[in-house]
């Protein structure tokens, strides 16, 4: 069986004057402060929620 692929997210932007969803959207990532990075095996779920965020991570694929 092959190995889910996975992904690196980075927080790079404060979530300082985001929408409270955006917010906790972050949160829920596993991301607390800026630079912090998280591993995620990637889904449409996880995939969704770096979509709505984008404009505050950084997505590296593994």
């Amino acid at each position: 069986m092959a190995e889910a692929k996975k992904m690196k997210i980075t927080l790079v932007k404060s979530v300082i004057g985001s929408l409270p969803a955006q917010r906790k959207t972050v949160k829920a990532l596993g991301l607390k402060k800026i630079g912090s990075s998280v591993e995620h095996e990637v889904n449409p779920a996880i995939k969704g929620m770096v979509r709505a965020v984008a404009h505050l991570v950084k997505v590296e694929e593994m």
